[in-house]
C-alpha cells in the first residue's frame, strides 16, 4: 500500500493562499475575545444595544408613547414585563426606544467630538508655534470646566432640543481629545516621512490628512469610545434635570426625573430599570474602550 508523502509548497512551487480579509477580521476578533474577556463581554452588550435599538419596532410590546390610565403604575407581569410608569406606558417598551435616543445622542456626539478634536491636535502639533500656543489656550479654558457644566451651559443658550443637546455634549469633549491627540502628533510631527513630504512640496492640508490622522488612529479610536461612555451619562443626567430631551420622547434619563422621588416606594420599578440599563450601557463602552486601550497600546500589549 503506496503513502503519499505531503506536498510541500517549496518544492512544487506553489505558495500557500493568503487568508482572506473576512478571515484575518475574524482572527483578530477571536484573539481579542481570548486575550480581553472583559472586553469582548462590553463588546456584546453594545452589539446587543445596537440590535435593539435598529429593530425597536419590531420588538417592543407596546408603543412608548401612548399612554393608558387604566394601567397606572402596574407591576411587572406577565401583560407588562417591567411594569408600566405613572402615565400606564409600558416601561419595556420605553426602554428599548430609550436605546435609540441614547444611541443617537452618544454615538453623535463622540464621532463629532473625538473627529474634530483629532483635527484641531494635530493641526496644532503640526503648525507649532502661535498658533499652537493660542490654541491649547482656548482648549484649557473649555478644559478648566466639568463636563456636566459646560453641558448645562450650553444645553441653557442653545435650547434643549436633539441636536443642540447632541450638539452641548460634544463641546466639552473637543479640547479633551484635542489634547490627547496633540501629544501623539507631536512625535509624529518629526518623524521623516513627514519632513519628507514638506521637502516634496506637498501643501500643508494633505501632509495633515495623508501622513499625520492616519497615524493618529489608536488614541483616536480609544478616545471616541471613551468619549461613547461619557455622552450617554451625560445625556441621562442632562434628561434627568429637565435640559435633555422631553416629552413623551423615550430617554433613559427622562424615565429617572419622576421615578426617582416621587414613586420610589410605590413602583420602585420606575428607576431601577432605567437606572441598570444606564449602568449597563456605560459599563460596557467602558469595558470595551479600555481593552482596545490595551490592545492598540504597544506598550500595554501582553503577549
Amino acid at each position: 500500500m503506496a503513502i503519499t508523502s505531503p506536498i510541500d509548497p517549496t518544492v512544487t512551487g506553489v505558495e500557500p493562499a493568503e487568508p482572506t480579509t473576512q478571515a484575518r477580521w475574524w482572527a483578530a476578533t477571536r484573539a481579542f475575545a481570548l486575550r480581553r474577556p472583559l472586553g469582548a463581554i462590553g463588546a456584546i452588550v453594545i452589539v446587543i444595544m445596537l440590535a435593539v435599538a435598529s429593530v425597536a419596532p419590531l420588538i417592543a410590546p407596546y408603543d412608548p408613547v401612548v399612554v393608558d390610565f387604566g394601567a397606572m403604575l402596574t407591576a411587572p407581569g406577565a401583560k407588562h414585563w417591567l411594569g408600566t410608569d405613572a402615565f400606564g406606558r409600558d416601561v419595556l417598551a420605553r426602554l428599548i426606544y430609550g436605546s435609540r435616543t441614547a444611541l443617537i445622542v452618544g454615538f453623535g456626539s463622540a464621532f463629532i467630538g473625538a473627529t474634530l478634536g483629532a483635527i484641531l491636535g494635530v493641526g496644532s502639533a503640526y503648525f507649532g508655534g502661535r498658533i499652537d500656543l493660542y490654541l491649547q489656550r482656548v482648549m484649557d479654558i473649555f478644559i478648566s470646566f466639568p463636563l456636566i457644566i459646560l453641558a448645562l451651559a450650553m444645553v441653557a443658550i442653545l435650547g434643549n432640543n436633539l441636536p443642540n443637546l447632541i450638539t452641548a455634549i460634544t463641546i466639552p469633549m473637543i479640547p479633551r481629545c484635542a489634547l490627547v491627540i496633540r501629544s501623539s502628533a507631536l512625535a509624529i510631527r518629526e518623524l521623516p516621512y513627514v519632513d519628507a513630504a514638506r521637502a516634496a512640496g506637498f501643501r500643508h492640508r494633505r501632509i495633515i490628512l495623508r501622513h499625520m490622522l492616519p497615524n493618529v488612529m489608536a488614541p483616536y479610536l480609544i478616545m471616541l469610545t471613551a468619549f461613547l461612555g461619557q455622552a450617554i451619562l451625560l445625556e441621562a443626567s442632562l434628561s434627568f434635570l429637565g435640559l435633555g430631551v422631553q416629552e413623551p420622547t423615550a430617554a433613559w434619563g427622562l424615565m429617572l426625573r419622576g421615578a426617582a422621588v416621587e414613586f420610589a416606594e410605590t413602583a420602585p420599578w420606575m428607576a431601577i430599570f432605567p437606572g441598570l440599563a444606564i449602568s449597563l450601557g456605560v459599563f460596557a463602552f467602558n469595558l470595551f474602550g479600555d481593552s482596545l486601550r490595551d490592545a492598540l497600546d504597544p506598550k500595554l500589549r501582553t503577549l
